[in-house]
């Protein structure tokens, strides 16, 4: 039977189930780079926040870097689960699902701002880590799905397809960038609804498509 102590002051964890306290510092982590920044994040301070000493982060992750690959592998999993949440409530058809599949994007980004800005802005993270590898993969990929299903064609063998990928890709992530900045003051200033019709139309056009009527 576990011991539950008497005192008032709160007790200090000093053990984990396997494999939690993997979990417990990248939380943690997360919270730290969201609340202050690239400039503070150590692993000193993730230690902190977790609970734990200073020496338990190395135990799963060598140094800074490591950490911050592995977060950042973890961002584009939940990155693709909130671009498959908006394509599962929109209409079942490739070009509305090409539109929620954007929507998701710039949800993920103002919803996870500094975790966006560390998968798509730091060096920080090793890029040759094969599960990041593998994270940023799947995302692409999901890219290049929802184009094909569009144009039916698979933009991997055809290059003028490729275009149109790079395209979407560039106008969505600079729409995400912009409103997580603070520099797409018209945006704010709709209604939800409103909002997700005019970025849907930016999205649509750079592919050279139109909403669904």
């Amino acid at each position: 039977m576990p011991e539950f102590s008497t005192s008032t002051q709160p007790a200090k964890r000093t053990s984990y189930h396997h494999g939690d306290l993997r979990s417990e510092l990248l939380n943690a982590a997360e919270s730290v780079l969201a609340e202050k920044g690239m400039e503070a994040f150590s692993l000193r301070t993730v230690a902190k926040r977790a609970g734990v000493s200073h020496g338990a982060p190395a135990h799963h992750f060598s140094d800074v870097a490591g950490l911050l690959t592995a977060l950042a592998a973890i961002g584009f999993e939940r990155f693709i689960d909130f671009q498959n949440n908006r394509q599962r409530s929109a209409k079942s058809d490739p070009v509305s699902q090409l539109a929620a599949a954007g929507l998701g994007y710039i949800d993920f980004a103002l919803e996870h701002p500094a975790l966006f800005r560390l998968m798509f802005s730091s060096e920080k993270p090793d890029k040759t880590n094969d599960q990041l590898a593998l994270a940023e993969s799947s995302a692409f990929n999901k890219l290049l799905d929802d184009i094909q299903s569009v144009r039916e064609i698979d933009p991997r063998t055809d290059p003028a397809i490729m275009q149109q990928v790079m395209t979407a890709w560039a106008v969505v992530h600079g729409l995400a960038d912009l409103m997580i900045a603070g520099r797409a003051t018209p945006f704010e200033q709709m209604t939800k609804t409103s909002r997700d019709a005019a970025l849907s139309d930016l999205i649509l056009r750079a592919v050279g498509m139109k909403i669904p009527s």
